[in-house]
């Protein structure tokens, strides 16, 4: 993929998936877009992207570990390649979210990305072992934020926008 939106993500109980899967679909209908699990994605895969949509879930107060080695495995490659790309976030928590946030944040300021927009954070609140570790169900009205977001940054980069 030449320009357009790389969406990157990684899900252990499928919240993390239904959003970047939402994502896709708001981002099909405005222009390019791949979305690519985290643990096949490579520095190609980003230095071929216009800008990014990266979405995890937030395990133990920081983002998962697959999401976690796909930054380390593509972090010095791309080092001074992509400075100045949009990117947005989604978060997938029981109840927080923003340690992942703070995380994700931490690493995309090293590329020097510019922030197109406010991360999504959708909680779902498990608190017990097997709420946390079960399949999730995400509400249809945060599907559709998730759409949203995946169509306003294709429809950005398709603009020049960003």
């Amino acid at each position: 993929m030449t320009g357009g939106l790389a969406i990157i993500w990684h899900s252990r109980t499928g919240t993390a998936r239904a959003m970047a899967e939402a994502a896709a679909s708001g981002a099909e209908t405005e222009g390019a877009y791949r979305l690519i699990e985290a643990a096949s994605a490579v520095p190609e895969d980003l230095f071929g992207a216009a800008g990014y949509l990266f979405c995890c879930p937030e395990n133990l107060g920081s983002m998962t570990g697959e999401m976690k080695a796909f930054f380390d495995r593509c972090y010095y490659p791309l080092l001074g390649r992509i400075e100045g790309r949009a990117y947005a976030a989604m978060i997938a928590a029981g109840t927080d979210g923003s340690g992942a946030e703070r995380q994700l944040d931490r690493i995309v300021t090293g590329w020097r990305l510019r922030r197109a927009a406010e991360p999504l954070i959708v909680k779902t609140g498990a608190q017990t072992p097997e709420e946390i570790l079960g399949p999730k169900r995400v509400p249809e009205a945060l599907l559709h934020d998730c759409r949203n977001l995946g169509r306003a940054l294709a429809a950005g980069l398709a603009l020049g926008v960003f």
